[in-house]
């Protein structure tokens, strides 16, 4: 399953871990995502969501 978000589209992104020393690695920036049960069309269905996208509401969660 892809670590994305169904609403927004957001994706992980790559950027470098930089120690104290200086001493550089690759690494993952992961979109925080919550699987929620939202209103789609009437129904419900399960999302997987990023937080930003909670927040904002542009998503209605299902009762």
């Amino acid at each position: 399953m892809a670590k994305q978000c169904e609403i927004c589209g957001k994706t992980p992104v790559v950027g470098r871990q930089v120690s104290h020393a200086h001493n550089v690695s690759a690494r993952r920036f992961e979109p925080n995502l919550q699987t929620v049960r939202a209103s789609v069309n009437g129904g419900t269905k399960r999302l997987r969501v990023c937080t930003r996208c909670l927040r904002s509401g542009k998503v209605v969660k299902a009762a």
